[in-house]
């Protein structure tokens, strides 16, 4: 309880919202690179997707680790959320237009930042929770999640960008994907026992919509794109570096 007076929750709400802003980062490769062919469309769907599988699944074996049926239970909420998301945009599709940008580009770029939004409630919860333990964990913690979030930035720009966004805009996307963080870092460092306990749950529910994500709408968009062995070598070696990105800042 005496590491819970020593912190108080608006420093975890600082450390929470530096987290966020790192996310930002993601885009920064973008500013240097002006353009983009159709090629590249499909190469940096399949680098997306290889990014979110390897975080997909980073946030199962983590949910795992506290509770397997939580998990699993959240991985087919997920599912079940942005099926319906999918299906209701679909239906007031002609209320989500974006300005120069086909309406199939704007849906796939609204799917994309409401997911990553969704995600980064999770974390969020992780980095209050973590403050729990100590200031020590929790910074090692936030430290983590605010290197984790650089490429997550990058996967929401790498879909954002090819598809009519600046790079300026695709930051403050990702930025914004990350909001979340501070605001649910809060609540979770004050009623640690309750985060703590459906947080399992959480960590499926986000993996569930990425994984559906990736396979229902990035990958056929890099197929069209791309061939076949190209897409497949891009994820591929997307998910072994993100693996590998994801083992080291742990």
């Amino acid at each position: 309880m005496s590491d819970l007076l020593q912190q108080p929750a608006f420093d975890v709400f600082i450390y929470a919202l530096i987290t966020a802003v790192a996310t930002g980062l993601g885009a920064l490769p973008f500013f240097f690179f002006k353009s983009l062919t159709r090629n590249w469309l499909g190469i940096s769907n399949a680098i997306a997707s290889g990014l979110m599988i390897a975080a997909s699944f980073g946030l199962i074996y983590e949910g795992i680790n506290h509770d397997l049926w939580f998990t699993f239970w959240g991985i087919v909420i997920g599912l079940i959320f942005i099926i319906g998301s999918k299906r209701l945009i679909n239906r007031y599709d002609d209320k989500f237009s974006i300005k120069h940008i086909n309406q199939a580009d704007a849906t796939k770029m609204l799917l994309i930042v409401g997911i990553m939004t969704v995600h980064s409630f999770t974390e969020g919860v992780s980095v209050g929770v973590s403050f729990s333990g100590g200031i020590d964990l929790g910074l090692f913690i936030t430290t983590a999640i605010a290197v984790h979030n650089i490429p997550e930035g990058l996967a929401i720009s790498l879909v954002l960008i090819p598809r009519g966004t600046s790079p300026l805009k695709a930051a403050w996307w990702s930025i914004f994907s990350s909001l979340p963080q501070p605001l649910m870092a809060v609540p979770a460092f004050l009623f640690v026992e309750i985060f703590e306990t459906y947080l399992p749950m959480g960590l499926g529910f986000a993996a569930g919509a990425m994984i559906w994500m990736v396979f229902a709408e990035l990958i056929p968009d890099a197929l069209e794109e791309s061939d076949t062995s190209t897409v497949a070598t891009t994820i591929t070696i997307s998910i072994a570096l993100m693996i590998i990105f994801q083992v080291l800042i742990e």
